[in-house]
C-alpha cells in the first residue's frame, strides 16, 4: 500500500492518542471484588492483539503495523500476541520484522493455526523468536503466564479437529509455576478456559487449578484470564477469576454458508479463504491497564464489517453463541484491597 494510503488508514485509527475510528468509546463498567491479601503494586499497561492470521489475510502487514505504531506511541509495558499470528514461512518474515519493530517486550501466544502446514510448536516458536511453548514472567509486581493449548488429548474419545488440551506436564508446570509466586497473576491462552463451544478440552480441570491456587494462596491470587481464537467479544466471571475474550484483530469465520467476495476478484485469487471470513474494515486490538489503586480495565476499539455482515447474509444472531461484532468492548474492573 503507497505510504500516503497508510496515513490515511492509521489517522483513522489514531482516535484520542488511542485507537480505531469515530466509533470507539469508552464506559465505566465497575465489578468490585474483594481481596484478602495482596502485594503492593506499580501501574502496568500492555498493548493485546488476536488472531490476526496473517496466512490468510491480504493485509496482514498493514494491520499489524497499525498496532505496532500505535503501541510504540502509547509507550506501553510490553506487547503480547494471542495466537494465529503467522506461521513459519519465508514469505512471513517481513510480517515478523514489523513485530520486532516494538522496542520493549514482546511475547507469544501458539494458536492452532500456526502449526498448519505441518509444522510443530518448536518450529513455531524458533521462527517468532519467542521464549518456550508454555512460560511465565514478572512485571511491574504482576506475574504473567502464557499457555499452550494446543497439546493433543491423549484419549481415543477426543473431538475431531484441532487440538485443544492442555497435558498434564503443563498441567503440573501450571500448578508448581502458581505455587511459586506470591504476586497477583494473569493468564494468557489461545483457547478459552471459560468456552466448551470450541475452546480447551479440559477446560474445567484447568480451572481448578487456578481456583485452587488462589484456596492455597489466602487471597485472590490468580485474577484475570485473556484468551482469543473465538473472534468475539465478551467477559465471563468464574469463581472470582475474570475471564476476557479479545476479538480478532481481521475477521469471523463464517463458512461454506455465507461464502461473499468482499474485496476484489484479484485478491480473492490470492487470497481465497477470505470469502469464507466477514473481515473487519480497520484492526481491532486493546490496551490493558492495572492503575496503582487496583483498578483494571481495557479500551474499546470499534469499526465496521467490509461487506454485509452476518445478520444482512441470514446468520442467526446466536448461531456461534455470543453475537458476532465488529468490535471489543470496553471493560473496568476495580479489585478492592
Amino acid at each position: 500500500m503507497k505510504n500516503q494510503n497508510r496515513r490515511g488508514f492509521i489517522q483513522k485509527l489514531a482516535i484520542g492518542g488511542l485507537l480505531i475510528t469515530p466509533f470507539q468509546k469508552l464506559v465505566a463498567t465497575p465489578v468490585s471484588v474483594e481481596l484478602q491479601r495482596e502485594p503492593a503494586k506499580k501501574k502496568i499497561r500492555f498493548g493485546i492483539c488476536a488472531d490476526i492470521h496473517q496466512d490468510i489475510m491480504h493485509d496482514g502487514e498493514l494491520r499489524l503495523q497499525v498496532f505496532i505504531d500505535d503501541m510504540q506511541k502509547q509507550d506501553v509495558d510490553f506487547i503480547i500476541q494471542l495466537g494465529d499470528f503467522c506461521r513459519p514461512y519465508d514469505r512471513n518474515l517481513p510480517f515478523l520484522k514489523i513485530w520486532e519493530q516494538f522496542q520493549g517486550p514482546r511475547y507469544h501466544v501458539i494458536g492452532n493455526h500456526d502449526n498448519d502446514g505441518g509444522f510443530t510448536h518448536d518450529q513455531v516458536i524458533t521462527f517468532w523468536k519467542a521464549p518456550l511453548k508454555y512460560y511465565s514472567f514478572d512485571k511491574n509486581g504482576y506475574h504473567f503466564v502464557v499457555l499452550n493449548g494446543n497439546e493433543h488429548n491423549p484419549s481415543p474419545d477426543r473431538p475431531v479437529g484441532y487440538a485443544r488440551y492442555i497435558g498434564k506436564e503443563q498441567q503440573e508446570w501450571l500448578e508448581k509455576d502458581l505455587h511459586q509466586t506470591s504476586l497477583t497473576t494473569i493468564v494468557f491462552c489461545h483457547q478459552g478456559l471459560d468456552n466448551d463451544m470450541g475452546g480447551i478440552e479440559n477446560a474445567t480441570l484447568v480451572r481448578l487449578i487456578l481456583e485452587r491456587a488462589n484456596q492455597d494462596a489466602g487471597f485472590k491470587k490468580v485474577r484475570l484470564v485473556f484468551s482469543g481464537h473465538h473472534h468475539l467479544d465478551y467477559q465471563n466471571e468464574i469463581n472470582d477469576i475474570f475471564y476476557i475474550q479479545i476479538n480478532s484483530m481481521s475477521y469471523q469465520w463464517l463458512g461454506d454458508s455465507y461464502v461473499k467476495i468482499r474485496y476484489s476478484t484479484e485478491i480473492d485469487q490470492k487470497y481465497p479463504y477470505i470469502k469464507y471470513t466477514v473481515p473487519y474494515k480497520d484492526p481491532i486490538y486493546t490496551i490493558a491497564e492495572i492503575d496503582s489503586n487496583g483498578a483494571f480495565s481495557i479500551k474499546g476499539a470499534s469499526t465496521s464489517f467490509v461487506g454485509p455482515s452476518p445478520t444482512d447474509l441470514g446468520m442467526p444472531k446466536h448461531e456461534m453463541g455470543y453475537e458476532v461484532v465488529p468490535y471489543i468492548s470496553p471493560r473496568r474492573i476495580k479489585f478492592n484491597k
